[in-house]
């Protein structure tokens, strides 16, 4: 499916077609991303929660991993995790840098 540029969107990116949101990736926005360490997780599932974007998955009541197509990289989900022992399970890094 080729994507619509900025021209073809509807005023405002109003979503005009029901149930259509799957089709807008909107994780090409982001100057940072979210870069999950497993090691240091709890599965508090804060991430889960808070992400306004539902970008973060889980699977069996456990975080597994981030949908990047979704995500804004708005740095919500860094923010609330405890992490464990003070080590933050996920940290924000500059889109394109590892």
């Amino acid at each position: 499916m080729k994507q619509k540029g900025w021209k073809e969107l509807t005023p405002g990116a109003v979503i005009t077609e029901p149930g259509n949101s799957v089709k807008f990736k909107t994780g090409s926005w982001r100057a940072f991303r979210p870069v999950w360490i497993e090691d240091n997780c709890i599965h508090c599932l804060f991430c889960w929660a808070y992400c306004p974007d539902m970008a973060v998955r889980v699977k069996d009541g456990k975080r597994i991993q981030f949908n990047y197509d979704a995500c804004k990289g708005c740095g919500i989900c860094a923010l609330e995790c405890p992490g464990k022992k003070g080590n933050k399970a996920i940290v924000m890094k500059e889109e394109g840098k590892q």
